[in-house]
């Protein structure tokens, strides 16, 4: 059985991914989620990776508290070093017993340190900190430390909520400041644009002459999105295209190796496993690249080591020819390949689109003719990737109860720029996860439950588009 592309603990799930670099290697602490009733407390789990492809699971790194303690859930926050060698982990505590004065569970910032490089822990509960007059004491998490080496001071940015305000647009940026990584005091809110319900798992960095800002908005759309700054004190500006992903990839943090970022989040799930389920907190983990462009802005792509892990070709071509050219000027071609795709696989698909062509792409695990199955999408008339299947949900006995006023699946959509001539599709399926990459700029995740096998295709729809390479690997140990 091959390994899997997307780790996921034996036992539960990963939720949010709080990634150390040390020493070449990427020490990722998540949320161990466990779907349970009654829920047990949330603990830190930590995996270990030099290159994407394989995974030490360490198990439990940080454990929740007792079902009286502050810290039932040890929710998301950030690991930094000491100027002494101490590791300063500073995470949410929470606990649904624990009730403030709006009736809503407490939310509180904790402090734990090591000094044996991060294999065990001590807890300090006593410098324990709840929200600051101003903020809703429900809303006082994932705390992310960073240096300030300009002002010679610790930033410690919350997500958090004012006390008033419309109900939808409350979200801030908290901060508090200090000198030791111990004594905290309140200062001005790092970013503070009354657009959020709340800004989740915020994170900052510096590469180059850039600052960017990463936050995962939690409002009627859930994705993460960044900002781009000449300074830490902003003005934070927003790019042309501001998210990471689409719906399905949540709570990216960050982390730096040899002058490359990378962006650690988790792929939801959906419940009943099926692809019109309820997306659900947490799923499997998933990285992506980040690439600078001069302006400040950034793309997103695939690792190269996680692509390069697949070396051996399956057999695949479309309707019996290696170069495939599909022609209609005012309808729709489909070619698909003889035989099915494996369960695990990385697809790249080079399209030469003509001028003026409404839609071209991809089909995945399609049926013979092409009609069913899953849909990666170009539509350069609306500069957009989309992601689409078929059939869709049918909503009762007539041809037309087939959700037909739905253009594509809802919220996996992604702005880009497609002119005409040549696009890669990069397209990675692990089971019942799928990643596809565009140009190595924009990434789109999903699940794909409903269609376990089936064939891949290459289509258009009025206009004109030739495969100019189509190539299905697997890694060696399938």
């Amino acid at each position: 059985m091959a390994a899997p592309v997307f780790f996921r603990p034996p036992h539960g799930w990963v939720g949010d991914v709080i990634p150390v670099e040390r020493d070449g290697l990427f020490r990722l602490f998540y949320l161990h989620e466990v779907r349970e009733s009654p829920k047990p407390g949330t603990p830190w789990h930590l995996v270990v990776t030099k290159d994407f492809v394989g995974f030490e699971d360490h198990g439990a790194a940080l454990p929740g508290g007792g079902p009286d303690d502050a810290d039932f859930n040890a929710y998301t926050g950030s690991v930094v070093r000491g100027p002494d060698g101490t590791d300063h982990l500073f995470y949410t505590g929470q606990n649904p017993r624990r009730l403030g004065p709006d009736g809503q569970p407490l939310q509180v910032v904790m402090h734990a340190t090591s000094t044996d490089g991060m294999r065990t822990w001590v807890k300090h509960p006593e410098r324990t900190f709840g929200a600051t007059p101003g903020h809703e004491p429900a809303d006082w998490r994932d705390p992310f430390v960073f240096r300030d080496e300009r002002a010679g001071l610790w930033r410690m940015l919350i997500a958090a909520r004012h006390t008033s305000g419309p109900e939808r647009r409350r979200g801030v940026i908290a901060q508090c400041v200090s000198t030791d990584l111990v004594r905290w005091e309140p200062a001005e809110p790092f970013w503070d644009p009354r657009r959020y319900i709340t800004h989740e798992c915020p994170d900052v960095f510096q590469w180059g002459d850039w600052w960017y800002l990463v936050y995962s908005e939690f409002s009627e759309s859930f994705c993460t999105r960044y900002r781009v700054a000449k300074s830490p004190d902003g003005p934070w500006t927003v790019p042309d295209r501001d998210t990471v992903d689409g719906r399905a990839f949540y709570a990216a943090k960050t982390a730096e190796r040899d002058g490359r970022r990378f962006f650690f989040g988790w792929i939801a799930t959906k419940e009943d496993s099926r692809d019109d389920g309820a997306w659900q907190w947490a799923g499997t983990l998933s990285v992506l690249e980040a690439h600078q462009d001069d302006d400040g802005a950034l793309s997103f792509a695939f690792p190269d080591e996680l692509l390069d892990s697949f070396t051996d070709d399956v057999p695949c071509v479309l309707d019996g020819h290696a170069d495939t050219g599909l022609q209609a000027p005012d309808g729709y071609q489909v070619a698909v390949s003889a035989d099915d795709l494996p369960d695990q696989f990385h697809a790249r698909v080079v399209l030469d689109v003509e001028p003026g062509t409404t839609e071209c792409g991809v089909l995945l695990r399609a049926s013979a003719d092409g009609d069913r199955g899953y849909v990666v999408r170009l539509e350069p008339k609306r500069g957009r990737l989309v992601f689409d299947r078929w059939p869709r949900r049918t909503t009762g006995d007539a041809q037309w109860h087939v959700s037909g006023d739905v253009p594509f699946a809802v919220e996996l959509e992604r702005p880009c720029a497609l002119p005409p001539g040549e696009h890669t599709l990069d397209v990675v399926v692990d089971g019942d996860a799928c990643v596809v990459v565009l140009d190595r700029r924009v990434a789109l995740s999903t699940r794909v439950y409903d269609h376990p096998t089936g064939r891949i295709g290459a289509f258009v729809g009025e206009g004109g588009a030739t495969v100019r390479d189509l190539r299905v690997r697997v890694r060696s140990d399938n």
